[in-house]
């Protein structure tokens, strides 16, 4: 099960950091989105599954979770953003941030004592990254300067949507059941 997680969850790295993935994106800001989520919903969950040492010396569940919150939103004020798209140093720090938000989020969670607690910090931040799409989605007006037109916001807020909101959820909900059976009681 290890190898069977840790190499996909390196493999997500390679192709959004350099991968035919850059090409193809671009640089957008649908394409930060794309990076971003796959940073941190899906390679680093899947990271921590394939080195399980991670969840075993990761943070409290909401210490993490409360981490990836700010870095996610510090990240997304527009003046942090903006510096990425003019500095391949502070891209690179935004970069390792969202990794290492997220090894963190998902070491505290699936390291958690009790699966309840596990289970909270990754529905807080399926709430929180759910708030943070819908304001892009839903914005008045382009916030980030790689928005070409309102719509490529918007995209990035609906991918943000998309990907994040359920994976999140979803790992909650599995930790939230695992509580549940009768054996964990």
């Amino acid at each position: 099960m290890r190898a069977a997680a840790l190499i996909p969850g390196l493999g997500l790295l390679a192709l959004v950091w350099g991968g035919p993935l850059t090409a193809w994106l671009g640089w957008g800001f649908p394409a930060h989105m794309v990076r971003h989520m796959t940073l941190v919903a899906l390679a680093a969950p899947l990271i921590v599954l394939g080195l399980p040492a991670l969840a075993r010396r990761g943070p409290p569940a909401l210490l993490g979770a409360v981490a990836e919150f700010v870095l996610v939103w510090g990240w997304h004020l527009p003046r942090l953003h903006d510096a990425t798209l003019l500095s391949p140093a502070w891209f690179a720090v935004e970069q390792a941030s969202f990794l290492v938000a997220g090894l963190a989020v998902w070491a505290g969670a699936l390291g958690a004592r009790s699966p309840l607690a596990g289970a909270g910090a990754l529905l807080l931040t399926s709430m929180h990254m759910t708030a943070l799409g819908a304001i892009l989605t839903l914005a008045p007006r382009i916030l980030y300067a790689d928005c070409a037109a309102l719509s490529d916001q918007q995209l990035g807020g609906m991918l943000m949507l998309a990907i994040g909101t359920p994976v999140y959820l979803l790992g909650g909900l599995i930790l939230a059941g695992r509580a549940l059976r009768p054996e964990a009681a």
